[in-house]
């Protein structure tokens, strides 16, 4: 079955002239399908990102270079093919399935690693059917961590499409321009860096708003910023932290102090003001003067658009945002969701929207408790039937908006967070994709492998209470292991 949609933002409050778009944004997502088992017939385009068909094209480059006769490469040690990673995404549908039995004998004896903590539970779904395979205190929700980011993504796709762009304007309200943050956590201040992520540039904004300026006669002005699209606390609950910026609606590189793009970082405790004051600042260098210091302020229902520049597409930001683990992309999906969804964006508000598209897309979530987008809220409650079971439904043609939830995932051995597990030599190298989620005292594991028979597979390993966290990783990439190893029939 093949399904072509169109995309186009609903649910949105009704907006002064300027804040519109000056152009509809409607545009056909018809996703190649991603994952093994599952062939999407028909015309189709694949999600934005770093991917063409079906590999993250770093990955094939490393692939290629790894296998490439001569070249002056020393030896590399013998590894294990993984044709579902570095070929292409392959599998069948008709392969034979699992049985709990045999699932069971690869897995019952791993669950008992005394590297787990002491409470360890574990799904694994059969993609092509939704059917659960295995199950290990699946049902109970426990603390999920950087995990909950695919609930996140997949509410966020559901609730917008993959070719949602978010939008930063500047307006001229009289003798005043405004910077409008519409939410986009990837606008960016800094010059383009070769291989770096796509993201709107602050810069090519500030330039267009000078000469939109110049061209009505404006050589002075005053320059206000708006982050009023989001509401209520911008602190995440954890308190200020060097994994997450409070949560505006303006920000610039993340809040970052530093060059860093991902990772732990220390932040600005005004994003919207920083970003404001880089904005004047660059405008000035585009030569227009800027009287006195910019200020938080609102513009006025006759404001006139002046320019706006548009963030990556929603399917790129949920990939970077799986890939890196990234805490501030996952709170702006969550709060984009909310406004998709009529709810306040704010925490709570946006906990509300991701837990109604989550209840939609028809997953368990019994005993659930969604808190925040990025998982560092230990409030955050799922089981593993309810991860799992997500990221079968990503999988489903009927719902190719929601691929990028797939693609996003790391690959181990490769890209993101499982770019430094899965040694030379492990098993399960360029096998499995896997969300990886770490807090002190929790790790969990949850993602997509190709069985020994082709079948597609998607699992989660929850584990709270393990006395090493190193330890406890290792332990879950094994139990990962063992379901893209065997037949288990």
């Amino acid at each position: 079955m093949s399904e072509t949609r169109s995309w186009r933002l609903r649910l949105r409050p009704p907006l002064p002239p300027w804040r519109g778009s000056p152009r509809a944004r409607t545009a056909r997502f018809a996703a190649v399908s991603a994952v093994a088992g599952l062939v999407v017939a028909g015309t189709a385009v694949g999600a934005a990102g770093p991917w063409e068909g079906g590999q993250r094209k770093a990955e094939r480059a490393r692939a290629a270079a790894d296998t490439a006769a001569g070249g002056g490469r020393p030896a590399q040690p013998v590894r294990p093919d993984a044709p579902p990673v570095l070929a292409a995404l392959g599998g069948r549908a008709t392969a034979p399935q699992p049985t709990r039995d045999g699932l069971g004998g690869a897995l019952d004896g791993l669950l008992k690693d005394s590297a787990l903590g002491a409470q360890t539970s574990a799904a694994v779904v059969d993609v092509a059917t939704g059917q659960q395979l295995f199950g290990s205190d699946q049902d109970t929700p426990y603390t999920p961590a950087s995990t909950i980011k695919t609930a996140t993504a997949a509410a966020a796709l559901a609730a917008l499409g993959p070719a949602h762009r978010i939008e930063t304007t500047a307006v001229a309200d009289g003798d005043t321009v405004v910077l409008v943050g519409g939410g986009d956590p990837t606008l960016t201040a800094r010059p383009a860096k070769e291989g770096a992520p796509p993201a709107a540039s602050l810069k090519e904004l500030a330039d267009a708003t000078a000469r939109g300026l110049k061209a009505r006669g404006k050589g002075r002005v005053k320059v206000a910023y708006d982050a009023s699209r989001y509401s209520g606390p911008a602190v995440h609950p954890i308190g200020p932290n060097e994994n997450i910026a409070p949560v505006s609606a303006l920000t610039v590189d993340e809040g970052r102090l530093d060059d860093s793009d991902h990772g732990p970082a220390e932040r600005t405790a005004d994003p919207a003001g920083d970003a404001g004051r880089k904005f004047a600042g660059m405008l000035r260098e585009a030569g227009v003067d800027v009287d006195g210091d910019p200020a938080a302020g609102r513009a006025g229902e006759k404001a006139e658009r002046l320019a706006s520049v548009s963030s990556p597409p929603l399917s790129a930001l949920v990939e970077r945002t799986l890939t890196n683990s990234d805490n501030d992309i996952a709170e702006a999906l969550a709060r984009q969701t909310a406004l998709a969804s009529g709810q306040p964006a704010d925490f709570e508000g946006a906990a509300r929207a991701v837990t109604g598209r989550l209840e939609k897309l028809g997953l368990p979530l019994s005993g659930a408790r969604i808190a925040d987008g990025s998982g560092l809220d230990r409030a955050d409650h799922v089981s593993a039937a309810f991860l799992a079971s997500l990221l079968a439904r990503a999988a489903d043609p009927a719902r190719p908006e929601l691929r990028p939830v797939l693609t996003g995932l790391p690959v181990a051995g490769f890209s993101g967070t499982l770019s430094g597990r899965y040694g030379a030599d492990a098993a399960g190298r360029g096998v499995v994709r896997a969300k990886t989620g770490t807090l002190t005292g929790v790790n969990t594991l949850s993602g997509t492998v190709v069985d020994a028979d082709g079948r597609l597979l998607s699992f989660a390993f929850m584990t709270t209470g393990a006395a090493s966290g190193e330890g406890a990783q290792g332990a879950l990439d094994r139990l990962a292991t063992a379901v893209a190893g065997c037949g288990c029939r």
